[in-house]
């Protein structure tokens, strides 16, 4: 069992009303009311107890029995409730007592101020309220001061009004105090409820990485458009900036002019071969097979370019193919010296059935069959899956990264394998080979040049996939560079210096003198 204010209220209510009725000689002159009160405690068999008791005039349920003399009773003001209501209209009714519960939500007094009083249908009257402040005076006592009013009858519409002016707050700095737990969340910010908190205390999140807010208190925070980033206050979007490999990037002008310089070198070594094509040194090593190495490194050197700048369609298409088919020349054409120089020496024994396989004609077939499978290849793949320029949002927060989607990753590592193989194949050739006499042998400078070229792209696999933007672009034109120079080295520095320093190592007799000495 427990206390209710509200319904001690409403029993005040009701002797406040019979003692005003009481006290005029307006309202029922010559009679006096009053009241009988039963709590039933909200409970069937109380309810039933208290209108018997009522009816009786005892303290005992006595049914067809009334002891009560004076005053009469008049009406019973049933319970709120209609269930219990109805249990005692059951009774009641049989001796034509009234139930008042029912009867006064339809009643609406006016009184002489032209204010209205009645009951709304749950049997509570309008609020009306007047707001009291607590005042401190002088003398240390505190008066009632009032401040405002509550008012659901105020005909002009004004529910409730405060006058702040006359409101004494009881702060350090009597200013008005804030009623929330925690302060106001700025813009960029959203509020976030306190876990085992009142929803007035909450705490302020930043908004999540592509996401603002431009209010006050926000609730939540709204992303940007795909093409937008927030600022750094977390308020406005604001336009992604653009980046790709351009010619006016410090990076890229630097590759673009090492592409271009390095292009030079392998043009001047075929300007020296030219110049010396008659020499022993130049003609043992096939001489048109280097010219053509020659120029097909010069066009590795130059296909680094295709890599640079805004990815337009073209280059998208391109430049991946034509990259592939330069490599698989260069790379074939050694190949082609790797195997003549083993037919060569074969050959050379009594009963070899090689010799068909020493002229002019192999290198080329050798030359142009793999070269011809890396163009079939290619051709495959730029017309089932061919590469396109995309916009990616993904690669690096808050910049749109311009690139070339490969469509086909498989087609992609294909062609890188495909030309991995060849040059493992020469590899692995050339590497068997390195004992055979030195006149014939150029044997060692396509291993170490091979072993140069593989270990490059080995290398580059792992950083191209760990590098973002536009550095993944720089990484692979780093490695077209570094495997370029790592053949032009290789093969064509140390007949570079015979030419050009040693020049008495330059001779037939030279040649054929390592050869006896090596047998």
């Amino acid at each position: 069992m427990r206390f209710l204010l509200q319904f001690y209220q409403q029993l005040q209510a009701l002797r406040y009303a019979v003692e005003e009725i009481n006290r005029s000689s307006d309202i029922l002159p010559n009679a006096t009311l009053g009241f009988y009160a039963y709590d039933s405690c909200a409970a069937m068999r109380n309810e039933l107890q208290g209108t018997l008791w009522m009816l009786t005039g005892l303290s005992q349920e006595i049914p067809n029995y009334c002891c009560r003399e004076s005053p009469p009773l008049s009406a019973i003001i049933g319970h709120s409730k209609s269930s219990f209501s109805m249990l005692m209209a059951h009774i009641l009714g049989l001796y034509r007592f009234p139930q008042l519960t029912h009867y006064i939500k339809n009643v609406r007094v006016k009184l002489r101020n032209g204010r209205q009083v009645f009951f709304h249908k749950d049997g509570n009257p309008p609020a009306v309220y007047d707001i009291i402040n607590l005042q401190p005076e002088s003398n240390g006592t505190l008066k009632q001061v009032k401040v405002g009013s509550y008012d659901t009858l105020n005909s002009s519409g004004e529910i409730f009004s405060l006058d702040t002016s006359s409101v004494w707050w009881a702060t350090s700095n009597a200013e008005i105090p804030l009623s929330v737990c925690s302060q106001s969340c700025p813009v960029g910010f959203k509020k976030v409820a306190k876990k085992g908190e009142p929803v007035c205390c909450f705490q302020c999140v930043p908004c999540s990485q592509g996401e603002i807010s431009n209010q006050t208190d926000a609730i939540e925070c709204w992303s940007c458009p795909w093409d937008m980033w927030p600022n750094s206050a977390r308020d406005r979007c604001i336009v992604k900036p653009i980046e790709f490999l351009s010619y006016e990037d410090p990076l890229g002008i630097i590759l673009a002019a090492t592409s271009t310089l390095s292009s030079m070198v392998p043009i001047s070594v075929f300007r020296l071969f030219i110049h010396y094509k008659s020499t022993p040194i130049v003609r043992a090593n096939n001489y048109s097979v280097s010219c053509i190495l020659l120029v097909s490194l010069s066009f590795c050197f130059l296909c680094a370019l295709a890599f640079i700048g805004y990815p337009q369609p073209e280059n998208c298409l391109l430049r991946q193919a034509a990259f592939g088919l330069v490599f698989t020349l260069c790379v074939s054409c050694i190949l082609a010296k790797t195997v003549i120089v083993v037919f060569a020496f074969m050959a050379t024994k009594p009963g070899s059935s090689l010799k068909k396989w020493t002229t002019p004609r192999v290198p080329y077939m050798i030359i142009t069959i793999c070269t011809f499978i890396q163009l079939t290849l290619c051709i495959f793949w730029l017309s089932i899956s061919p590469p396109f320029p995309q916009y990616n949002i993904e690669a690096k927060p808050g910049i749109i990264v311009v690139e070339c989607n490969e469509n086909s990753p498989f087609a992609f590592w294909c062609m890188l394998g495909y030309l991995g193989l060849l040059a493992t194949v020469s590899f692995t050739v050339a590497f068997l080979a390195r004992r055979l006499p030195d006149n014939f042998n150029e044997a060692k400078l396509i291993t170490f040049s091979m072993l140069a070229f593989l270990s490059v792209w080995v290398y580059f696999i792992p950083a191209s996939l760990s590098a973002q933007g536009k550095y993944t672009v720089a990484m692979e034109i780093f490695a077209i560079l570094t495997s370029s120079w790592a053949l032009v080295f290789c093969m064509f520095l140390p007949k570079c210096f015979i030419i050009l320093f040693r020049p008495d190592m330059n001779s037939r007799d030279n040649l054929m003198g390592k050869d006896r000495s090596s047998r």
